[in-house]
């Protein structure tokens, strides 16, 4: 083996170890469910901060954050994260104060003390179906390291086969040493691994920040200079054409991906259903001490995003400069392939491990996080109350992990399959479509006492999901997808004129108010309506 090659592999094997021993040493102190899913509510609040911002971040952003910079060379992307603090803040006002009150293991045991089981169990059921398939589709993300390793090692680029081979080996092994330590320890764990991934995913960004500025000869005049200078439109954007005038210039708002409108709006709709009514942001929430310091976690994490997402997309402008001063042909078109390319060809021995390193760890970090929560959903939502009732502290305890082992697997199918279907048909889109909507029936239950019931929610919910469908445009995606066709020749639903096609931080928005909407629209059962003293 290549000494370089030992010493970054050395570097990576020392993380993965100091990983699983943690999952080790947090797991003989797993006595109940209640140590599993909440880690008996006795995590530091700084502690259950760096596992939201962990959680939050997948290889996905590690690689597409540096991408969008890299594309657009602007910070436009940052306008999404003003409405990730306003979105916190109102969730840890609304909906923290319930799920502590109701104490609830899984969030979705406060529908069925405000609606009733059906509505509990339409929202559990989705959520399992959805995080199992959201999850397992982004972890073939972080094989791209992989793959590209792969190609610098042998000098030549893997076949299709091959590159389906290492992408397939590279999911099964970050799923595989993922599930060693969520299912051994539980939610402790995962926050505690989850501290260890966001401090090597944050130093590692900052270190090939000061290397990609250091390498740029004539440093910030330089990058000043081929960028053309930096003005307030590369920051805050509004998407209104002033060449049009009445509903079609403001239908070209929602036609922009990144505007101050979508971060302020768009983006709040959607933080609030990800960190409000999700259970894999939740439950994180949940493990500390009180309201006040759950509280005090999730709007810091909110703050911290600030920084984080500007220090990513400055990357990705530096990686255009760098590539400007330094042409390489062999640089990937694909922009959310060239952080990694960079950190393969361009980072000092050592330092690339830890760049590595840090790429598995925004992997592991989310997964590990949907993975717990799937176990605990399944296993408060349904294996209490339908397989085994009269279960004991021991055997729930047995079941969350025997179901943490059977998610995991699953994940591994989903991934596989994913990135069968990338590298088979590179063409088609894998629609990010964010399936929060199913949540907001929870505003239903907290901003009401007397709306909303099981019938109500259920077609609010299946609404709900139908708008969010067509304004992401999923019958055309799946269209491709199944023939193989440009959904031009195969439209199975055309947008009217009037109606924009949005982009997505439009989706839950719209979804949301559709949602609410038919929900408050039904009355609450009269043995539901909470008492005044609620």
């Amino acid at each position: 083996m290549d000494g370089r090659l030992l010493i970054d592999s050395t570097v990576l094997l020392a993380y993965f170890v100091l990983i699983i021993g943690i999952g080790l040493r947090m797991g003989r102190k797993e006595e109940s469910l209640h140590d599993f899913a909440l880690g008996g509510r006795r995590i530091p609040w700084w502690a259950v901060l760096a596992s939201i911002v962990a959680a939050e971040t997948s290889a996905g952003t590690f690689f597409g954050t540096p991408g969008e910079g890299f594309a657009l060379r602007n910070y436009t992307y940052l306008q999404l994260a003003f409405g990730t603090i306003l979105a916190r803040i109102l969730v840890s006002y609304i909906f923290i104060k319930p799920y502590y009150d109701y104490k609830v293991f899984s969030i979705y045991e406060y529908l069925t003390a405000r609606f009733g089981v059906a509505t509990k169990n339409a929202a559990s059921a989705v959520f399992i179906i959805t995080r199992l398939l959201a999850s397992g589709a982004r972890l073939y993300v972080a094989a791209i390291a992989l793959a590209l390793a792969y190609e610098m090692i042998r000098g030549a680029r893997p076949g299709q086969t091959e590159t389906v081979c290492i992408y397939v080996g590279a999911c099964v092994a970050i799923v595989v040493l993922t599930a060693i330590y969520t299912t051994l320890g539980g939610i402790k764990a995962v926050i505690w691994t989850d501290f260890i991934q966001a401090s090597i995913m944050i130093g590692s960004a900052l270190i090939a920040l000061g290397l990609l500025y250091s390498a740029i000869p004539g440093g910030w005049h330089e990058i000043v200079q081929r960028h053309g200078g930096f003005h307030l439109s590369d920051l805050i954007t509004t998407g209104l054409d002033p060449a049009k005038h009445g509903w079609a210039k403001w239908k070209g708002m929602f036609e922009v991906e990144y505007t101050i409108f979508a971060g302020l709006i768009g983006s709040t709709f959607i933080t609030m259903g990800t960190h409000g009514t999700d259970q894999d942001m939740v439950q994180r929430m949940l493990t500390a001490p009180d309201i006040k310091r759950s509280r005090r976690s999730l709007v810091l994490s909110g703050l911290a995003d600030i920084p984080i997402v500007l220090t990513f997309l400055s990357i990705g402008i530096l990686l255009w400069t760098f590539y400007q001063s330094h042409p390489d042909r062999a640089v990937p078109r694909t922009p959310n392939e060239t952080f990694c390319y960079y950190i393969l060809h361009e980072m000092p021995v050592g330092l690339r491990g830890l760049l590595i390193a840090g790429i598995f760890a925004t992997a592991m970090g989310s997964l590990s996080t949907a993975i717990n929560a799937l176990a605990t959903s399944f296993t408060r939502d349904w294996y209490e109350p339908y397989i085994n009732p009269a279960a004991t502290q021991q055997q729930s305890l047995r079941a969350v992990r025997w179901a943490t082992v059977w998610f995991s697997l699953l994940m591994i199918v989903v991934a596989s399959s994913t990135s069968y279907l990338v590298i088979v048909h590179p063409n088609v889109r894998i629609i990010p479509i964010v399936l929060g909507i199913f949540g907001w029936v929870f505003l239903c239950g907290m901003f009401t006492r007397r709306r909303g019931n099981n019938f109500g929610n259920i077609v609010a919910m299946i609404t709900g999901f139908i708008v969010v469908a067509i304004l992401s445009g999923l019958p055309n995606a799946v269209a491709r997808i199944v023939t193989g066709a440009p959904a031009s020749s195969f439209p199975l639903y055309s947008q009217p004129d009037w109606l924009p096609v949005m982009e997505f931080p439009w989706w839950i928005c719209f979804g949301t108010i559709v949602t609410f909407g038919i929900a408050v629209m039904f009355k609450t059962d009269h043995d539901r309506v909470p008492p005044s003293g609620d």
